[in-house]
């Protein structure tokens, strides 16, 4: 009898140790999946302000080429400095929605593929997109300056624009052959890293913390 209470008692301690160290599991788990997304929130604000800033830049370039129908070059570049404004505020609307996917509470393998999602769109889509329109929006926008300054650089001085737009091409000329050297020197694996971000690589590190200690368990 003493031998059966024994048994039963050391079930029971081993019953309330498993359930302390699920406990525990837990709470570590909780604690890194909050530290991740503390992590992300950064990024949250940044897309903030660039729907903002992309509201603003839509309105002001809406404006303008609203107001100068009758002058189709300054239509076009009104026009072009509008669709960046749209694009922005777009890009930034799928970032948020990517974020917004990700559910703390599921599994860990779940919360990793929904970060790999956000990393691919960063790294595939909306990097190449703002490196290359990057290199050429400045152009209608200056020109835009320039005319809502009352100088039509582009009906005055058009050897001006062919100028602007040669310095376009090699400025994204000049972009292609850094990538290509940092490739060469450090490998594709920075670019890709710095194209994701501090967050989303912070966010990753996290989550490989919450797998290495589980599996660990």
């Amino acid at each position: 009898m003493e031998l059966d209470e024994l048994k039963q008692s050391w079930q029971a301690l081993d019953r309330r140790m498993a359930q302390q160290h699920a406990l525990t599991l837990q709470l570590q788990r909780e604690s890194r999946l909050e530290k991740m997304r503390h992590g992300l929130r950064p990024l949250w604000a940044g897309q903030i302000v660039q729907i903002v800033a992309g509201a603003l830049l839509s309105v002001v370039a809406g404006h303008f080429w609203f107001e100068h129908r009758p002058y189709p070059h300054l239509l076009f570049c009104g026009v072009l400095v509008h669709l960046y404004g749209v694009l922005m505020i777009v890009f930034a609307a799928r970032n948020l929605h990517l974020v917004k996917q990700i559910d703390y509470a599921a599994p860990v393998l779940d919360i990793q593929r929904r970060l790999a999602e956000l990393r691919a769109w960063k790294t595939r889509v909306e990097a190449p997109v703002f490196l290359v329109t990057g290199c050429f929006v400045w152009i209608p926008a200056l020109l835009m300056l320039f005319a809502g300054l009352g100088a039509d650089v582009w009906k005055l001085h058009p050897d001006v624009v062919l100028w602007l737009c040669a310095s376009g091409v090699a400025s994204l000329l000049l972009v292609w052959l850094g990538m290509q050297a940092i490739k060469r020197i450090w490998g594709a694996r920075v670019l890709e890293r710095e194209a994701a971000g501090y967050s989303v690589r912070r966010a990753e590190a996290v989550l490989d913390e919450v797998r290495r200690f589980q599996e660990g368990d």
